[in-house]
């Protein structure tokens, strides 16, 4: 609790999750001193936390988001992939059930990085702390900013009751201080109190969207069959939202030590059970064609199943407030979140790490105006995860009060025949994946070329089943 000689050099993060090591990282060297403020007290290693339910479900690193957290962290991927991550080449080895048919396996344009989520936080956690400009407070709750509409100077916070401190030093459980600083970043995810705090300061309220497709999610842990425990691919069957029927959908994804982590999962009216008995008959029965099911019958269960509708995409508007104080920033799921169907939270949150950094360098630490120019900054990757969410959740029964507007109709109409040409047009493949792997913005689909192959369509016929080699089949017992 000792103070720093200079507290206008001080940055405070809030949150220890994957926004905020990252922001810490981006801040490192930058600041003096980078203070990290985390509720839970983090694992040493790749081990469940109750702050982050989310970490049962799959998630996806896209190849956007590696290049970002590379740039902040090098040599990280080469530590995920010791730790037992899985690079996997987009889309060569993903076998994926769009909503107008299979997609071939067209040689590499990007790549994912899977793994647990546990594993991932704990590796970059690794990659983080053990720079010693950045210092961890565990087990410390944040009450609030302190400062006024102006600046934000400090954040009040208090060590939590019930949490075990191996430190002497540490303060006693109820005890309150503030620690003040030249920059306060809010990386505390979905629960973020962010807009309260700023009305609190004496600021309006903040414009926000939310759209919200009902959907909910089971995910289950699986041992994959022993010939199949390497070099598998991604199985994704997606729904079709023409059919007039709830969007049902699947994706199986192999991690680490030999597991497969699936998450089913529908929208209202379609939703998966919670039941452990009921998982593999939906994957075999609800979904558009049985492969996941399939698969997950001669595949070994590890893990019961978790369970959450936490899935509502929720976009605040910082960027367009009218007045923004100085010295506070907002990033990650506290600024917006998507729904994890479509697997990009993970990599704008490290896009907008990188920007902090930039940012902070290009104008000078304390400057005029700094936290607003970041916030208008981040905004950039931001929409564009955005769009690709809203874009599709807004046709959903029931997402928005009024529906989808004519434009996202006139852009859902495009984006479809675009999807169906890609299914059999390599080069329209590879500016899909352009798009949805966070590495180019979505201008790229209005090129010339790419309108007119799009009104051209596929160039190879469609396939009629997955597209699983012999090999793969005859490995996960399915021939």
């Amino acid at each position: 609790m000792s103070e720093p000689s200079n507290p206008a050099r001080t940055a405070v993060v809030l949150g220890g999750s994957h926004t905020g090591m990252l922001a810490a990282r981006a801040l490192a060297g930058l600041a003096d001193r980078v203070v990290v403020v985390e509720r839970d007290v983090l694992p040493d290693g790749p081990a469940p936390r109750k702050g982050l339910p989310q970490a049962r479900h799959a998630h996806m690193l896209w190849s956007g988001g590696v290049q970002a957290v590379e740039e902040l962290i090098p040599g990280v991927t080469g530590a995920l992939r010791a730790a037992g991550a899985r690079r996997t080449p987009v889309t060569t080895d993903m076998v994926v059930m769009g909503a107008r048919g299979w997609f071939r396996r067209w040689p590499e344009s990007h790549h994912v990085i899977l793994a647990g989520r546990d594993l991932l936080d704990a590796t970059i956690r690794e990659q983080v702390l053990c720079d010693e400009r950045i210092e961890l407070l565990g087990g410390v709750e944040v009450l609030g900013p302190q400062g006024d509409a102006g600046a934000v100077t400090g954040v009040r916070v208090r060590a939590r009751d019930g949490v075990a401190r191996d430190d002497a030093a540490a303060p006693e459980p109820g005890t309150e201080w503030v620690i003040p600083a030249g920059l306060v970043v809010d990386a505390t995810g979905r629960g973020s109190r962010a807009g309260r705090w700023l009305e609190d300061l004496g600021l309006p309220a903040v414009e926000r969207r939310e759209v919200d497709s009902g959907l909910a999610y089971a995910s289950r842990l699986y041992r994959a069959p022993e010939q199949a425990r390497s070099g598998y691919p991604i199985v994704n069957v997606q729904p079709d939202p023409g059919d007039g029927t709830p969007g049902r959908a699947g994706f199986l994804l192999p991690i680490e030590d030999g597991h497969w982590i699936v998450t089913l999962n529908g929208t209202r009216g379609g939703e998966p059970s919670p039941s452990d008995d009921d998982f593999v008959r939906f994957a075999r029965e609800e979904l558009r064609h049985p492969v996941i099911g399939e698969l997950l019958e001669r595949a070994e269960p590890v893990s019961g199943v978790s369970y959450t509708r936490a899935t509502v995409n929720r976009r605040h508007f910082y960027e367009r407030m009218p007045a923004w104080p100085e010295n506070f920033v907002v990033l990650g799921d506290a600024l917006a979140a998507y729904n994890p169907l479509y697997g990009h939270g993970l990599a704008v949150a490290a896009q907008s790490a990188v920007i902090l950094r930039d940012t902070v360098r290009r104008r000078g630490w304390g400057t005029d105006g700094l936290a607003r120019r970041v916030q208008k900054a981040v905004a950039r990757p931001v929409g564009t995860a955005w769009d690709l969410a809203v874009g599709q959740d807004v046709f959903c029964e029931g997402a928005t009060e009024d529906g989808p507007t004519l434009r996202d109709r006139l852009v859902a109409a495009y984006v479809g025949r675009l999807m169906l040409t890609a299914t059999g047009n390599g080069r329209i493949a590879r500016r899909v994946t352009d798009v949805t792997s966070l590495e180019r913005g979505p201008g790229v689909l209005l090129t010339p070329s790419v309108l007119l192959a799009a009104l051209r369509g596929p160039l190879r016929p469609a396939l009629t089943g997955p597209p699983l080699t012999g090999d793969e089949l005859k490995r996960a017992g399915l021939e």
